[in-house]
C-alpha cells in the first residue's frame, strides 16, 4: 500500500517494513491472542522517491528519531490492526510533511509604541497609588 504524503509525494509500499507484536493497549483479554502494535520503518537515506535536497533535509531534521537512516513509527492505540496501520502510515505522513516543510520567517525584533508605552507606564501609576491609600495614615 503506497502512502501519499502529499501530491508531489508518494512513498511506495515497498519502502515500507511493518512489524507486528502484542499490544499493552486496551481490548481486555483479546490483547493477549492478537498481535495489534504496529511499527511502521521508512528508510529515509535509501528511499528512491526523495530528491536530494528533501534527503539531507529529512536526514539533519529527523537526525534524532533515525537509526542508521531509518525512522520507525509505533502505534498501538486501537484494539485493530487495521486501525493502528493507518495511524501509523498517518504519523509518518504527518512526520514527513513536518521536516520538510519550510522554516518560518524569522521573527523580527520591535519596540512597544510611544502611546503603548505610555498607557503602561499610567496603569503602573495608577496601581501605585491605589496601594499607597490602602495604608495607614502617617502619625503627626
Amino acid at each position: 500500500m503506497d502512502l501519499e504524503v502529499s501530491p508531489a509525494l508518494t512513498i511506495p509500499g515497498r519502502e515500507l517494513g511493518w512489524r507486528f507484536s502484542r499490544s499493552s493497549g486496551p481490548g481486555g483479554q483479546h490483547v493477549n491472542t492478537s498481535d495489534s502494535r504496529v511499527e511502521l520503518s521508512w528508510n529515509v537515506a535509501d528511499s528512491a522517491v526523495l530528491a536530494d535536497d528533501a534527503r539531507m533535509l529529512l536526514l539533519t531534521r529527523l537526525g534524532h528519531r533515525l537509526v542508521s537512516g531509518v525512522v520507525t513509527i509505533a502505534a498501538s492505540e486501537q484494539r485493530s490492526q487495521l486501525r493502528n496501520r493507518e495511524i501509523a502510515l498517518r504519523k509518518l505522513a504527518d512526520l514527513v510533511i513536518a521536516g520538510l516543510a519550510a522554516e518560518p520567517a524569522a521573527r523580527r525584533a520591535t519596540k512597544p509604541t510611544r502611546g503603548s508605552a505610555r498607557r503602561h507606564l499610567a496603569v503602573k501609576q495608577q496601581r501605585s497609588a491605589t496601594k499607597q491609600n490602602r495604608q495607614r495614615p502617617a502619625a503627626e
